[in-house]
């Protein structure tokens, strides 16, 4: 018999949660109206949780919450008060991106499973690593995976304790998943607060390759990839929706789950695909599965493409005909979505009722009787009765210390106190161990947990030496720039390693006080090059933005600094790079604001840095951004492609927004903001939070002009950090124009 995989389905609202139930997802995902992903979505109140849960379990589905944005320091109490409410609604896993809620549910909440969002961009067996440590019992992999990546990763995961999840099916992002800043800078509006505007999708300036809409991607779907998929040992297959409406979802989790059947039992698969292109499509693509990307990965129509799919399959004779069979369509669909409609309004998740009758005489205990719509049970106090005390019992008070009981899922619609004697006295304490007792029952045998209280951060000592400066550079020509030793230098690595980690072993040892600056994507063999780098490595100190090679500088001990890509934006994810991983430092994310920042507790014996001057990196993205703006003669990516590709571009929104898209030799295509960001405020804002500030002068290409060579530009940063007065007029006219809106709106 083969081997079962989990179907897993969004919920956005109530409806689609029943909708997946009835179509036969195993799993459910759905977000809270705070701290999700999906903001755009209706989503799920905690009134109507423990109903969803009762409901998914009694149909052998699980459920499993998101969690998965950043977390600020101000919802932090907010964030405590939602997870001790959790602890008790017997919910099957939360999904995360955040490194403090990993370090809170790893420490304080360890009865919730945890699962690693795809935020995390998770694509290389280091991050598997990392997040095995964090305890995490599941990850999402990237969606830009080839079948053999997944297959390797999973395996990976597997000899950690992991389960892996795979996207089959669903919308496709054109940047990596947890990597996208372009919403953010653009309206404040962060993908990784899931208020993603999505303006990738947005209407263009016709590009040189005549396309209105150079960002716009197919829709992911691997429904012929099942075999591959379940040879590569992958546990779970996640289809992506939570915006989406319930027929949507019931018609894609019933195609699926007829595929899964059709495999299971007679080892073949289903070539129809009709159903699927009945419900909202972009067409269908499963080229980062197949490790063909490729120009057709693209489409130039943001909307649904239902109706262009029927009229290509049918080639309609004529104009009547295409609208004969466009109405035709409409009307399946709409009888469709009643007859879904109907038998999810037969499924509910309203509280269940209770009759509680109390009773009770004069050295007797206190008996309480439940009786829901199904079943009835009897608790009792552990001691007796008595005809002394302080508040003598009755309706009001009983009721009072079991009301608690209204907020998990249940009602209390009647307490009937006829039995219980008058001027009777017991312990308050002795009504809640009641009511505890009453939600044992109610909930299988499973104790209530009580709320738990985090023990207050300290503020951290104030830094007492003025800050650095720090410099990144991607050219060994500007090494010579600071000799003096009073300025961190970082090198900028590539994305691609594999032809070239002897070259820049060789490039470190002969300038030790050089600093390695890993980037956030290093995949396969690339990411296998960068740990043979490090192991080599015989420097002081490394940066790092991708946690794989976070986890194997831990490992190797290894000094290390979290960089500004690893979206750090509350005191707890610092603590848990610190006390996890030996981190000794880490950037705090460019997206907040001042008030968030100043927030932030910094742990003791760790070091703050922030950039203070920088372009805007926008995105990275694995297909290749030439072939929908000035075109290209290739109509596949191929690995000479990223190696030895070298040009830029520029696409301009109807607002007039433009943006630089940019390929270096050896990394990904990415797209950066047109103007950089200069912030020269925080320096005065917080002069004792950071023990240094950085600048990014590597060899990005934006409006933003500098009027100064680089040598002259860095002092008179380091002017400006030593309070001289006219450095930061003066920095404003060299370097522009500028932005630093994201220190004024956060997130």
């Amino acid at each position: 018999m083969k081997r079962k995989i989990e179907l897993l389905a969004p919920g956005g609202d109530l409806d689609s949660v029943k909708a997946a139930i009835l179509a036969g997802a195993d799993a459910v995902y759905c977000g809270l109206d705070k701290f999700n992903a999906r903001n755009r979505a209706a989503n799920i109140s905690f009134e109507n949780l423990y109903g969803l849960i009762r409901l998914a379990h009694k149909n052998n589905c699980e459920v499993f919450l998101t969690l998965n944005i950043l977390i600020v320091e101000s919802e932090l109490p907010l964030l405590l008060s939602v997870l001790n409410k959790l602890v008790n609604t017997g919910i099957d896993g939360i999904i995360v991106q955040d490194f403090g809620v990993f370090y809170l549910l790893s420490n304080y909440f360890k009865v919730l499973k945890v699962h690693a969002s795809t935020q995390l961009t998770t694509h290389n067996e280091g991050q598997i690593k990392f997040l095995s440590r964090l305890n995490a019992g599941r990850v999402n992999l990237s969606r830009e995976l080839n079948i053999d990546e997944i297959k390797h990763l999973t395996s990976v995961a597997h000899q950690n304790k992991l389960l892996t999840e795979v996207f089959v099916h669903g919308s496709y992002c054109i940047s990596f998943s947890g990597a996208c800043y372009m919403s953010s800078v653009l309206s404040g509006k962060s993908g990784n607060r899931g208020r993603c505007s999505q303006p990738c999708r947005d209407r263009y300036l016709p590009t040189s390759a005549g396309k209105d809409y150079p960002l716009n991607l197919k829709d992911n779907s691997a429904y012929s990839d099942l075999r591959e998929l379940s040879e590569a040992g992958v546990d779970s297959l996640k289809i992506e929706g939570r915006i989406k409406e319930f027929e949507y979802v019931y018609t894609v989790v019933n195609a699926w789950r007829k595929q899964l059947r059709i495999f299971y039992t007679h080892d073949r698969l289903l070539d129809d695909t009709s159903d699927l292109h009945k419900v909202f499509n972009r067409k269908f693509s499963n080229s980062f599965l197949k490790g063909d990307i490729n120009k057709d990965l693209f489409i130039d129509n943001p909307m649904s493409n239902s109706t262009l799919h029927l009229a290509e399959i049918n080639q309609y004779a004529s104009d009547d005909k295409r609208e004969q069979g466009t109405k035709e369509l409409y009307d399946e669909k709409d009888e469709s979505r009643k007859q879904i409609k109907d038998k999810i309004d037969q499924l509910s998740v309203d509280e269940i009722s209770l009759v509680i009758e109390i009773s009770g005489a004069s050295g007797t205990v206190l008996t309480a009787t439940v009786k829901t719509p199904d079943r009835s049970f009897t608790v009792q106090s552990s001691s007796s009765l008595s005809d002394k005390g302080i508040e003598c019992l009755n309706e009001v008070i009983i009721l009072k210390k079991l009301q608690s009981i209204n907020d998990t899922g249940y009602s209390i619609k009647e307490l009937n106190t006829d039995r219980l004697g008058a001027e009777l006295y017991l312990p308050f304490k002795e009504l809640t161990a009641l009511k505890r007792r009453i939600l044992f029952v109610l909930n299988d045998s499973r104790e209530v947990i009580l709320p738990i209280a985090l023990p207050k951060l300290k503020k951290a000592s104030p830094v007492k030496i003025k800050p650095t400066l720090s410099v990144l550079i991607s050219s060994p020509k500007d090494i010579s720039l600071c000799q003096d030793g009073s300025t961190a230098i970082y090198f900028q690595l590539p994305n691609s390693l594999k032809n070239k980690s002897v070259e820049f072993l060789n490039l470190f040892k002969t300038n030790e006080n050089l600093i390695p600056w890993f980037p956030s994507i290093l995949l396969g063999e690339d990411y296998t090059a960068a740990v043979d780098l490090l192991h080599h490595f015989r420097g002081k100190t490394i940066v790092t933005n991708n946690t794989g090679i976070a986890y194997e500088a831990y490992k190797k001990g290894i000094d290390w600094i979290a960089g500004p890509y690893l979206n750090l934006t509350n005191s707890y994810s610092l603590l848990a790079l610190k006390e996890d991983f030996n981190c000794s430092g880490a950037f705090i994310s460019n997206e907040l604001k001042f008030t968030q920042i100043k927030s932030i507790k910094k742990p003791n014996n760790f070091n703050l840095f922030y950039s203070i001057y920088h372009p805007i990196l926008m995105m990275t993205s694995r297909p290749c951004l030439f072939h929908q703006v000035t075109g290209c003669k290739k109509h596949i990516l191929d690995d000479s492609c990223i190696q030895e590709c070298s040009k830029s571009s520029t696409i301009t929104n109807l607002k007039k927004d433009t943006f630089i898209i940019e390929k270096a030799k050896g990394n990904y295509h990415r797209i950066y903001n047109a103007v950089n960001f200069l912030n020269t405020k925080i320096i005065t804002d917080m002069p004792d939070r950071f023990s240094s500030f950085f600048i990014d002068l590597t060899n990005i290409e934006t409006e933003t002009k500098i009027e100064l060579d680089k040598a002259s530009i860095i002092q008179l940063f380091k002017d400006h950090l030593h309070g001289n007065p006219d450095s930061t007029e003066l920095l404003a006219k060299v370097i522009r124009p500028s932005i630093s809106t994201q220190y004024k709106e956060g997130i």
